[in-house]
């Protein structure tokens, strides 16, 4: 289900990148793109949520944590995290 997460995703909101980690039904979910630019928390929220309802919906997906960054902010983490 991780890869079929990141797959439509990646699809629907032409994500640069995608990371989906799952323990039992609960989702942690790190998405990188320029879709987010501009957009404050609930609203990149809502971006992630849309294609996933009826996953969601259907109980699936029980939770999910989302962590949403533009490119040049998802750079600059792995810049920095290089430095260490």
């Amino acid at each position: 289900m991780n890869k079929k997460i990141q797959n439509i995703l990646i699809k629907e909101l032409k994500l640069y990148y995608v990371h989906v980690k799952k323990k039992d039904n609960y989702y942690k979910i790190v998405a990188v793109g320029d879709i987010f630019l501009g957009k404050n928390e609930v609203e990149k929220q809502k971006k992630i949520y849309s294609p996933l309802l009826k996953y969601i919906q259907n109980n699936k997906i029980h939770a999910v944590s989302i962590k949403t960054y533009s490119i040049k902010e998802w750079q600059k983490i792995n810049s920095q995290e290089e430095k260490k």
